[in-house]
């Protein structure tokens, strides 16, 4: 494994210990929310799921791929009990994942990784996205669009 292949291989293995992160971090979320909106912020939370499974599984397989061992373990999860603070920590995340992740982008070209680096693209937008839908809440009446304002 040459040294741009290993300081990527390091890379996405912090990048899978977000992305186990955020699938408990979701799962806690939408169990633990409270309040008036709490069924479309539970909604909300489970929604994303998914989305992170699908990216930590495409991590893992291409550590694997290089080479590397798949990282076991996620990172810390803040746990927070109301709703504007999951929404805040949720972003927080968010704006962290994709700094990462076009991070990571940049050191799988220098790997030469092309195919790696495209998929990165796909995460960044997913990853987007996820911040935009923090941020930008299309109810208007909704908690969501009010406890992220101050971003």
């Amino acid at each position: 494994m040459s040294r741009a292949q290993k300081r990527l291989v390091d890379g996405l293995n912090e990048d899978l210990q977000a992305e186990f992160q955020a699938i408990i971090m979701y799962r806690l979320y939408a169990s633990m929310v409270t309040g008036p909106y709490r069924q479309e912020l539970r909604t909300f939370f489970a929604a994303e799921i998914p989305e992170e499974l699908n990216h930590a599984q495409l991590l893992a397989d291409k550590i694997a791929a290089l080479g590397g061992t798949p990282a076991a373990t996620a990172s810390p999860v803040a746990v927070v009990s109301d709703a504007k603070a999951m929404l805040e920590a949720a972003l927080a995340a968010e704006i962290a994942t994709i700094g990462r992740y076009v991070k990571r982008r940049v050191q799988a070209e220098e790997a030469r990784e092309f195919g790696l680096a495209t998929d990165l693209d796909t995460i960044i937008a997913d990853e987007t996205k996820h911040r935009d839908g923090l941020k930008h809440r299309p109810e208007p009446h909704s908690v969501c669009a009010r406890a992220t304002s101050i971003f």
